[in-house]
């Protein structure tokens, strides 16, 4: 057998997914509030067909019950700014919508186009509906893809990642990203975000699409 000087494995060009959860103490009464006011916000909520989710409009951000989540968004995308050494001026959010999956219900791969980092935040998942799932973005990948012995982060094409309530995952918005069915009997809740530097906001960064209309107090 030949024997290297040195053999080592040296990733280049990664793409990062930050995920932040608050303390317990801080989770549970935010959660509670979260989903007691989005049930007042979208009552009575249109009637869907089994696998479809319900998601509101797109302003959630600038609704008083969600100002302590969005501080919560707001100091975490500067954490992730700041780790990634980016020069800007400010930052805004483009975007908030909260997404409740009743059972079956799924999300397709998808990426948040023009904004710079994407968020969710889980108030509500169970076992049957705890994780996020990541797609490998080098298409070229798929040209020549033998079989392998056993799946690990160097052969991987989709990475799944845990959720529990309590947690913010804030990753690249161009990454792909899917949620599978929620196999359970409970409905899993969660709030997006998008955010982008100003000069790009006004014209670019709103989502394309429209969700529940919501029902100010």
């Amino acid at each position: 057998m030949i024997e290297f000087e040195n053999f080592k494995t040296q990733a280049f060009f990664p793409t990062f997914v930050w995920v932040i959860d608050l303390k317990a103490e801080t989770a549970a009464p935010l959660n509670e509030q979260i989903v007691r006011d989005l049930n007042a916000l979208t009552a009575p909520r249109p009637k869907i067909r089994p696998g479809q989710n319900w998601q509101t409009e797109q302003n959630l951000h600038e609704f008083e019950e969600f100002a302590p989540l969005v501080a919560i968004f707001n100091e975490a995308s500067e954490k992730v700014l700041n780790v990634l050494e980016v020069d800007y001026e400010s930052f805004q959010i483009t975007g908030c919508w909260a997404n409740v999956n009743p059972k079956g219900a799924f999300h397709m791969p998808h990426s948040h186009p023009n904004n710079f980092l994407s968020g969710v935040y889980y108030a509500q998942a169970q076992q049957g509906a705890d994780s996020i799932s990541f797609h490998d973005p080098r298409t070229q990948l798929e040209i020549i893809a033998p079989g392998v012995k056993k799946d690990n982060i160097y052969n991987s094409t989709l990475q799944h990642l845990a959720i529990k309530p309590g947690r913010l995952v804030i990753f690249p918005a161009w990454f792909i990203h899917s949620v599978g069915a929620n196999r359970s009997d409970q409905v899993r809740i969660s709030v997006s975000f998008n955010i982008m530097f100003p000069s790009f906001v006004e014209v670019m960064s709103k989502p394309k699409w429209s969700g529940i209309p919501l029902r100010r107090k």
